[in-house]
C-alpha cells in the first residue's frame, strides 16, 4: 500500500482535487440558477437554464487549466523547484500530457452538456414567444420590451425569428459555433493515428485553440440568458407577486413590471492569465530558434540512426534531459523531441535519431545519409533547439539502487545517464549516490546494438579497472532475429566476448522474466527504495509499473518513473 502511494498517490490525489472543484463548480452555479433572480427566466426555460449554466462554469474552470500542462518552459522551471522539496510531487510534472488530455475530454464533455441544454432553451424561447395565452408568463415576459422598455427577458422578439437566424446573428450564437467546430478538429485530429501519420495536420487544427480561446472569452457579451436585475429583485420579489398577472399595466399596481439585464461575461478573468504565460512561453521558443546551433559532428549509424552532435551558446544540461528539434527546411511547423545521449560533462550536446518517419528520413537525406562520402560542413541543414527540459531521468541518481529499462531507441536517456556516470567515476568529477545500476536494454535487431556497444563497452572497461565491476550490472536482450543469424550466434556462443555486441556479457535471446528480475533485486536490497526509469512503449510501462506494486514487500519499494514525451 505504502509503495502505491508513492508511485500513484499524489497522481490520484491531484485527479479527486480537479474532479471535486469540477463537481462542486457544477453543483453551485446549478443552484445559483434556481434562486429568485432567475426566477422569470426558469418559468420559460426550466431546468434546462441550470444545465446550461452549470457546465458553463466548469468549462471556465478547466479552460483555466488546458494551457498550462504544455507550458514546457514553465514546467522545467516547476521541476527545478520542486525537486528540491519533494521528489515525488516533481515526478508528477512527468505527466503533463496525459492531463492536458484529461481537462481537454473534460472540455468536450461540459460542452456537449451545455450545447444540448441551450437547444431545450432556444425551443422553449421560442414556445414563450409563439404562445399568445395572456395567462401564460411566458408571453408576458416575451412582450416586455415591445413598449419601449430596453430591458427584456426572451431574444426571440418576433414570430419571424428563429433558432437558426439567433444561432448566426448573436454574439453568443456565432462565438458558439465557432467555439464548436474548432474543438471538434482539434479533439479528433489529435488521434494517435492521424497525429503520427499526418503530423502538420494535427499542427494546424491544433492551433485552432486561438480562435477557439478568442471565440470563448466574446462568448458571453451578447448576455442572451438573462436575469433579474438586483435593483427590480429588492423592488418586488416574484415569489411575493402572487397577482402579478392582474396588476401589471393597471393603477396602483402592486408588483412594478420586473426590469431584466445579463451577466457581465466573466470568461476572460479565469482564462487571461493562463493565456499570458502561454505568450510568455511561445516567446521563450521563439528567442531560442533563434539562436545559432552548430552541428559539429555527424555520424551515419549502420542501424540508420542518425547522430548528431552539437553546440549551442549558453547551453546547460543535465543527464537524461531532452530538447525539441526542428529543421525549417524540411517543416517550419514541426518540432520533435529527442532525447539527449551526451553526458552534462561533455563541451558539447548530442542527439541519436532513429529513421522511422517522413521527416527523420528527409532530415537523414540533408545530413548527407544517401551519401557515401557524407556532407560538408556549410551544406548542413540549419537547426533550431527548444531546451533542454526535465524528464523523469534525471531523478536517477537520487537512487541508490537503480533499475533503467529502454525499449529498442528508447535506450537513449540512459545512454546520457550512463555516460555521467563514466565521467564521475573515471575521472573523479564527484561521488555518484547510486550504488548499483541494473540496466535492461530490449531491441528487435543486432543493428540497433552497434552505437550503443561501443558506450558500455567503454564502460565496462573502466568499472573493471577501478574495482567496480558489480556497480553496473546490464542485460541485453534480442527480441527477434533471423535464421542465419542464430546459426552464427550458435557457432561463436563459447566465445570470451558477445558475437553481437563484442561485450563480456553475453546477449539474451526473447525477453525478460520480469516477475523474476523483479524478485531477485527486492531479495538483494531488502529495505531500499530501487528507482525503475522506463523509456519505451506504454504496454511495456504497464508491466512495470504492476511489477513495482507486487513486488514492494519486505521492506524494499520500486518506484516506477516513465518517459513521456
Amino acid at each position: 500500500m505504502g509503495n502505491f502511494a508513492a508511485n500513484e498517490g499524489l497522481s490520484i490525489f491531484v485527479i479527486l482535487v480537479w474532479l471535486g472543484i469540477n463537481a462542486f463548480l457544477f453543483v453551485q452555479f446549478y443552484m445559483v440558477f434556481l434562486t429568485e433572480k432567475w426566477f422569470y427566466t426558469r418559468e420559460i426555460l426550466g431546468d434546462a437554464l441550470s444545465w446550461a449554466r452549470a457546465p458553463a462554469a466548469c468549462l471556465n474552470f478547466n479552460c483555466m487549466l488546458i494551457l498550462l500542462p504544455v507550458c514546457r518552459n514553465l514546467l522545467s522551471m516547476l521541476r527545478g523547484t520542486i525537486q528540491c522539496c519533494s521528489r515525488t510531487a516533481a515526478r508528477q510534472l512527468d505527466r503533463n500530457i496525459t492531463f492536458h488530455k484529461l481537462v481537454a475530454y473534460m472540455i468536450a464533455f461540459h460542452t456537449a452538456v451545455h450545447i444540448l441544454a441551450h437547444l431545450f432553451n432556444f425551443e422553449r424561447f421560442m414556445d414563450g414567444q409563439l404562445n399568445r395565452d395572456p395567462q401564460l408568463i411566458t408571453f408576458v415576459l416575451s412582450d416586455i420590451g415591445n413598449h419601449g422598455n430596453a430591458s427584456y427577458l426572451n431574444p426571440i422578439r418576433t414570430n419571424e425569428t428563429n433558432p437558426t437566424i439567433i444561432m448566426f446573428t448573436t454574439i453568443a450564437g456565432v462565438t458558439g459555433v465557432v467555439i464548436t467546430l474548432a474543438l471538434i478538429l482539434i479533439i479528433t485530429s489529435s488521434m494517435e493515428v492521424i497525429r503520427r501519420s499526418y503530423f502538420e495536420v494535427f499542427w494546424f487544427t491544433h492551433h485552432l485553440f486561438v480562435i477557439f480561446f478568442i471565440g470563448l472569452v466574446f462568448h458571453g457579451f451578447g448576455r442572451i440568458v438573462r436575469g433579474q436585475t438586483e435593483a427590480s429583485l429588492r423592488a418586488h420579489k416574484p415569489t411575493e407577486c402572487a397577482d402579478l398577472f392582474e396588476t401589471w399595466g393597471k393603477n396602483g399596481t402592486m408588483c412594478p413590471e420586473p426590469e431584466f439585464a445579463g451577466n457581465p461575461p466573466m470568461t476572460w478573468k479565469w482564462v487571461v492569465g493562463p493565456m499570458i504565460l502561454y505568450v510568455c512561453e511561445r516567446l521563450v521558443r521563439l528567442y531560442r530558434y533563434q539562436q545559432k546551433v552548430v552541428i559539429t559532428k555527424v555520424v551515419m549509424h549502420p542501424s540508420k540512426t542518425l547522430e548528431l552532435r552539437m553546440k549551442r551558446k549558453g547551453f546547460h544540461m543535465e543527464a537524461g534531459q531532452y530538447v525539441f528539434i526542428q529543421c525549417p527546411s524540411i517543416s517550419a511547423l514541426e518540432w520533435h523531441p529527442f532525447t539527449l545521449t551526451s553526458a552534462p560533462e561533455e563541451d558539447h550536446f548530442t542527439a541519436h535519431i532513429r529513421i522511422v518517419g517522413d521527416w527523420t528520413e528527409r532530415l537523414y537525406v540533408a545530413c548527407g545519409g544517401d551519401k557515401s562520402e557524407g556532407q560538408d560542413a556549410w551544406t548542413l541543414p540549419r537547426l533550431a533547439i527548444d531546451g533542454p527540459f526535465g524528464t523523469a531521468s534525471e531523478d536517477v541518481f537520487r537512487y541508490e539502487v537503480v533499475v533503467l529499462v529502454g525499449a529498442g531507441i528508447g535506450v537513449t536517456p540512459f545512454a546520457s545517464v550512463l555516460k555521467s556516470v563514466w565521467y564521475q567515476t573515471s575521472q573523479g568529477q564527484g561521488d555518484v549516490f547510486t550504488k548499483k545500476i541494473y540496466f535492461y536494454w530490449l531491441c528487435p535487431e543486432t543493428q540497433a546494438f552497434e552505437w550503443f556497444a561501443d558506450l558500455l563497452q567503454s564502460l565496462e572497461d573502466q568499472m573493471t579497472e577501478k574495482g567496480l565491476a558489480d556497480f553496473l550490472n546490464y542485460n541485453i536482450y534480442l527480441t527477434r532475429w533471423k535464421e542465419n543469424e542464430a546459426a552464427h550466434f550458435r557457432v561463436h556462443h563459447e566465445a570470451e566476448n558477445d558475437p553481437i555486441t563484442g561485450l563480456k556479457q553475453k546477449t539474451l535471446y526473447g525477453k525478460p522474466n520480469w516477475d523474476n528480475e523483479f524478485t531477485n533485486i527486492g531479495a538483494k536490497h531488502p529495505g531500499t527504495k530501487v528507482g525503475v526509469f522506463l523509456c519505451g512503449p506504454t504496454v511495456l510501462g504497464k508491466a512495470l509499473a504492476k511489477q513495482c506494486l507486487s513486488h514492494s514487500e519486505g521492506g524494499v519499494e520500486f518506484i516506477f518513473n516513465k518517459e513521456n514525451f
